[in-house]
């Protein structure tokens, strides 16, 4: 059972963020928002689009996984991206600046504890329990693009998902466009300052940001790799490419792109 929330109120939205974002869409439902917005970006969409979802059947996650919630129950937005003069090795940080932005924004509206999981899953609660995620893909290769997608639970957690949790959950009970303008204002400001810097994480601040933000770094954690591996070791901290650094019982390290973190042992 979910508590009955407000629809978004689009206007609200435009207002708020005008001047930020070239253009914020609100539709009341749709397969992915994600999936539209790279097609969008096919078609010569502009750089800093945005396209929120009342609800969406077929949300994607990272590592393949659907991302499905209750209808107005939570936030599902996405955002294109077109950072000319930012080298595209240095795209990997946009998922991560996208998390603390995230974290940023929850910590504007609540008094929640809150923190990241590497890469960019957001932690609410003493629990530490999942009420967010994010995915970004290249949207157009010809001119690159990313569209970078934010999933967070406001009102509930989704049903299929029983170690998840929302920010009413946690005892915040927040007006959601209040919770997307500040998000979006947050992910503005992180993104813009990690353009003109041309994607340098040091002299943006961004990697020491997220190396203060992240609950991941000091933990003992195992590493679900693509293809069904997995590491384990501790976490020491994340590299200039935003990738995971970690230390195994045989004193070697790895430097990890992709994977999804358990944490077995928190830090401290």
């Amino acid at each position: 059972m979910h508590r009955t929330v407000e629809p978004l109120d689009a206007e609200a939205l435009r207002t708020a963020l005008s001047g930020r974002w070239a253009q914020v869409d609100v539709v009341e439902r749709t397969g992915s928002t994600n999936a539209d917005l790279l097609a969008a970006a096919a078609e010569g969409a502009p750089d800093r689009s945005v396209l929120v979802a009342e609800h969406q059947d077929a949300g994607r996650g990272r590592l393949a996984r659907t991302w499905v919630a209750p209808p107005g129950t939570g936030l599902t937005v996405s955002v294109l991206l077109r950072p000319a003069g930012v080298p595209p090795a240095r795209f990997a940080w946009l998922p991560l600046l996208a998390g603390l932005a995230l974290l940023d924004s929850i910590r504007m509206v609540s008094d929640v504890p809150a923190g990241l999981k590497w890469p960019n899953d957001l932690l609410l609660g003493t629990r530490q329990r999942k009420a967010a995620g994010i995915l970004a893909e290249v949207a157009d290769a010809v001119r690159p693009a990313i569209v970078v997608g934010i999933g967070l639970n406001v009102a509930a957690s989704p049903p299929d998902q029983p170690a998840a949790t929302s920010l009413a959950d946690e005892g915040a009970v927040v007006d959601r466009t209040r919770m997307l303008s500040a998000l979006l204002e947050r992910l503005a400001e992180r993104e813009a300052q990690w353009r003109d810097g041309r994607g340098d994480a040091e002299s943006t601040r961004l990697r020491a940001d997220y190396r203060a933000a992240c609950t991941t770094l000091g933990s003992e954690v195992r590493v679900e790799l693509p293809g069904g591996a997995a590491l384990h070791g501790i976490a020491e901290d994340v590299d200039a490419d935003g990738r995971l650094l970690l230390l195994d019982a045989a004193g070697h390290r790895r430097a990890v792109a992709a994977g999804d973190v358990v944490h077995l042992r928190p830090s401290g």
